[in-house]
């Protein structure tokens, strides 16, 4: 089982930009999918993007649009997300989680192990 805590998240203006880390304990981080997904106030969790194990393959929801970038260090058992040109409708939650299946999972489910989160808020 591997621990996920987020770190990074905060207050910023719509076109800022904001790194994301995740950092990973216990067994596994090298040989999992990693993903973040986000979710904002009385809504769902989403998707955002996923990377591959090796992190040669990554995913990327819709709206990222280029905006967003995932990667992760696995000699340092740490997952990032490089987030730019921020709008306020990306104000959520934002969470890491690891899966066993391939970097195409993109559905809650396919996550078995999930941070806390982190809170990024976007003012227009």
């Amino acid at each position: 089982q591997v621990t996920l805590v987020e770190s990074g998240g905060g207050l910023v203006q719509a076109g800022d930009s904001l790194r994301l880390s995740c950092a990973a304990s216990g067994r596994g981080f090298s040989s999992r999918t990693m993903g973040w997904f986000r979710q904002a106030p009385e809504k769902e969790r989403e998707f955002v993007t996923s990377i591959s194990a090796s992190g040669l393959s990554t995913s990327d929801a819709r709206f990222v649009q280029g905006r967003f970038s995932v990667s992760r260090d696995n000699s340092k058992n740490t997952l990032y997300l490089q987030m730019n040109s921020l709008k306020p409708e990306d104000t959520a939650t934002y969470y890491c989680a690891a899966s066993p299946r391939s970097v195409t999972a993109t559905d809650v489910e396919d996550y078995a192990s999930w941070g806390r989160g982190t809170q990024v808020t976007v003012s227009a």
